[in-house]
């Protein structure tokens, strides 16, 4: 999970005089006068031992693949929902939810009873992040941080602000929980664990479900069935509520150009929808908060429409992406039915 929801710390300023080469793949950060800096700046920021921080730094080495895999594909090719849907709803990925949903059965219930986020939405959103544990990543999670501080690729956007945070984040959620900063593993981004969650989120939004007296996404599913339902109240769930309804948009033209311009933020009531020509079911209409028009494009083929309520918007909290969110509620209600098939 890659979010923007961070924390608020000071943020760090790094001054280069001059262009550096670009360092080679495993050098360490020790001796970098960049990465002093940046040790100083988080340990006074933070509040953090300045020794031990300019050491957790220095053990710091620079991944070569890190910047590559942060930039965005080359030649991304057209949108295709149907086909990022069978990413994901398919055999291996809903055998392994079957299973996690007997293993889990009890904390699945019990966070949805405490935080009003259904189970299988809990469970789609573990299953699309790392297939139920099985892929939380092989990153040392200081070394893709601490590249993505100092040395964030040229050629898109500079989020190497946002890096040096999650790496003030990771330390002092190392320091919190007892970990060795240089064994945590996680994605090429810095995401930790079962649920994917960036350090910020960890600290945020992390919970100790199965009581052991410490927060685990690593290792405890529980930790993280209930950390996800957390992060998900925090964002706007709304219990009860549908994550969306069928609709049928408008002909192309003006009062459709309208509907879809919010894009996936719900902004209009349901009778403003039918008023720029949509056509909504009677669930919908009696829906009590706002809707988005949510188009999802089949690579040239006629789109899939929605209309999303705050509780999609909500999904997309936790990664800005409709394709993301749609694909989450899929999968989560077909392994809800499988196991719903399996206890008659």
């Amino acid at each position: 999970m890659l979010t923007a929801i961070v924390t608020p710390v000071a943020q760090p300023t790094i001054s280069l005089t001059e262009p550096r080469p670009v360092p080679v793949d495993q050098s360490r950060y020790a001796g970098r006068a960049d990465a002093a800096q940046l040790a100083d700046e988080l340990a006074r920021s933070l509040n953090l031992p300045v020794q031990w921080t300019r050491d957790v730094i220095a053990e710091a080495r620079y991944r070569e693949v890190v910047p590559r895999l942060i930039m965005p594909a080359a030649n991304p090719g057209a949108k295709n929902w149907a086909a990022y849907r069978s990413r994901f709803v398919e055999p291996q990925r809903l055998r392994s939810g079957q299973r996690f949903w007997q293993a889990n059965a009890a904390d699945l219930r019990r966070a949805e009873e405490l935080y009003g986020v259904p189970a299988h939405i809990i469970a789609g959103v573990i299953g699309v992040e790392t297939l139920y544990g099985r892929d939380t990543g092989r990153f040392r999670v200081l070394d893709a941080l601490t590249t993505l501080s100092l040395d964030f690729p040229k050629g898109r956007s500079d989020r190497s602000a946002f890096f040096r945070q999650e790496l003030g984040e990771f330390l002092l959620m190392c320091r919190e929980q007892g970990l060795e900063p240089s064994q945590v593993l996680g994605s090429f981004a810095g995401a930790i664990g079962w649920p994917q969650f960036m350090p910020s989120s960890i600290r945020k939004h992390g919970v100790d479900f199965d009581g052991d007296g410490h927060i685990d996404l690593i290792n405890s599913p529980s930790d993280a069935i209930g950390s996800v339902a957390n992060f998900l109240a925090a964002h706007g769930w709304q219990a009860q509520w549908p994550t969306h309804f069928p609709v049928r948009p408008p002909a192309n033209g003006p009062q459709l150009d309208t509907l879809l311009a919010p894009d996936i933020r719900p902004t209009f009531t349901a009778s403003q929808m039918r008023e720029l020509g949509a056509q909504l079911p009677e669930s919908a209409m009696n829906h009590p908060g706002p809707l988005a028009m949510v188009l999802l494009h089949n690579a040239g083929r006629a789109p899939t429409i929605i209309a999303g309520t705050r509780n999609f918007y909500a999904l997309t909290r936790y990664n800005q992406s409709s394709y993301y969110a749609l694909a989450v509620i899929e999968l989560g209600q077909a392994i809800s039915q499988g196991a719903t098939r399996s206890n008659q």
